[in-house]
């Protein structure tokens, strides 16, 4: 058992204990993969009758659809995480359950394709086709369509934010607001911590070596348009309201709150936590108080924008 550090909240310590800081590689991916398919196991459906799961294709992208039993309108469209290199929607059934009867919003999980085999911008592609899957469904759903909001966790926020601005550049889904889990936002070399690196962050679960090899396979070494890299892109003017929840060990922490004051300089609306003493991926901890105090104001945003609080506003 490894010495508790004291930065981080004791509540959490289990996390650092049971995902060891692993610095992955393409040599160690596959049991990675591996891996997170024998943790994502679905909950028995017994447990959850009033939240219907269902496999669907958004054109030719698999996904899994949520819908509870009451619904408030909204619906988002949830990016898992993975460092865009592993995971898929199943990781995230027992969340998404617990989101959906919180906030009454429909949520569609999608099953983007990876890196290294589909480098970007495939997985943002499929994130795309899978909202406007959505938005087409809507009526369907029981989903009104101009309350349809984006989220998504680590790579996924960072896929969230980047499906913010192409759904704005093509003018293909007009984005309630976007919902920015500790993204993953920026290469590593434009990021703050190769200027300025704080040895408190990347310490736990996901690491700087880690960061480098995904957005690597990410970017295969090709060209990319800005615009399609969140943390890169130079317009973020017209953007949905969004939230950003990050905690003050995440490796992203610096980068995150630079694009919180590019987002407010741009006119966004923002709302943005930090959490203390949390590392990247705190919220699986769900009994801690931090994770509880993060839940609260993420369903609290949601419902503002997308559920009951909407309503009760027009």
């Amino acid at each position: 058992m490894a010495e508790m550090d004291t930065q981080v909240d004791p509540a959490l310590w289990p996390l650092v204990e049971a995902f060891p800081p692993i610095d992955i590689s393409a040599e160690v991916l596959p049991g990675f993969r591996a891996a997170m398919v024998e943790l994502s196991v679905k909950p028995d459906p017994a447990t959850h009758a009033d939240v219907r799961i269902e496999e669907v294709k958004a054109e030719d992208v698999r996904c899994l659809l949520f819908k509870p039993q009451r619904t408030s309108g909204g619906a988002l469209l949830h990016i898992h995480g993975g460092g865009f290199v592993m995971g898929g929607p199943e990781m995230d059934v027992a969340r998404n359950i617990e989101l959906a009867r919180a906030t009454g919003c429909v949520i569609l999980s999608v099953d983007y394709r990876l890196a290294p085999e589909h480098p970007h911008p495939a997985g943002l592609e499929d994130c795309h086709t899978a909202l406007v899957w959505l938005l087409a469904q809507a009526k369907s759903l029981g989903v009104a369509p101009d309350r349809i909001g984006v989220i998504g966790e680590s790579a996924g926020g960072g896929l969230a934010a980047a499906l913010a601005l192409v759904a704005r550049d093509r003018r293909s889904v007009a984005l309630t607001c976007q919902v920015l889990i500790y993204p993953m936002l920026v290469p590593p070399e434009q990021s703050i911590d190769v200027l300025l690196p704080d040895a408190r962050t990347g310490r736990y679960i996901w690491t700087r070596a880690s960061n480098k090899f995904a957005w690597s396979a990410n970017l295969s070494g090709a060209a990319v348009n800005p615009a399609t890299i969140a943390g890169l892109a130079t317009d973020l003017t017209a953007l949905p309201p969004a939230l950003l929840a990050v905690g003050e060990l995440d490796l992203f922490v610096y980068d995150n709150f630079a694009y919180v004051g590019k987002l407010l300089r741009a006119g966004c609306s923002v709302e943005s936590h930090l959490y203390p003493g949390a590392i990247h991926g705190f919220d699986r901890m769900v009994d801690a108080a931090v994770s509880q105090a993060y839940v609260r104001e993420l369903v609290a945003f949601i419902k503002r924008h997308l559920g009951e609080d909407f309503r009760s506003q027009i």
